[in-house]
């Protein structure tokens, strides 16, 4: 199986909306609850920060009988260092986006604590790509 959804730049009314149609996905497949919690937690992660620091993007779900691969691919600023985004609490998120209630530096370390791969290319300048996989094996 095989999902798309676009995320559009500064939209925080819609966050989490695909990681919803996700979770609803999972579950109609009858995977283990504790795996879509996982899953979910780490995509809305992503999600938000997709939302919150770059300018759109799209996020590509493949399902199979084996595991759940997400994509999330951004045209956003990059991250600069990605080993210190990596670090609980560390945030480049505006004063505005702190406001709402986002931005406090554990979108990246939820989203390692989730999933059973990750891996992170980002490009200052051209954007961001996250890639988790949590297995259902």
């Amino acid at each position: 199986m095989h999902f798309e959804y676009n995320i559009i730049e500064s939209d925080f009314a819609n966050a989490g909306k695909a990681s919803s149609e996700i979770k609803k996905t999972m579950k109609q497949l009858n995977i283990d609850a504790q795996k879509i919690k996982r899953m979910v937690v780490a995509v809305y992660e992503a999600e938000v920060n997709a939302i919150a620091h770059a300018f759109g993007g799209t996020i590509f779900v493949d399902i199979d009988s084996e595991k759940i691969c997400v994509l999330i691919k951004d045209s956003g600023p990059g991250i600069e260092n990605i080993e210190l985004a990596m670090q609980k609490g560390y945030s480049t998120a505006s004063a505005k986006v702190r406001e709402m209630g986002f931005g406090a530096g554990m979108g990246l370390p939820n989203i390692k604590n989730n999933v059973d791969d990750l891996d992170i290319k980002s490009e200052v300048g051209v954007g961001t790509e996250i890639k988790m996989v949590v297995n259902f094996i």
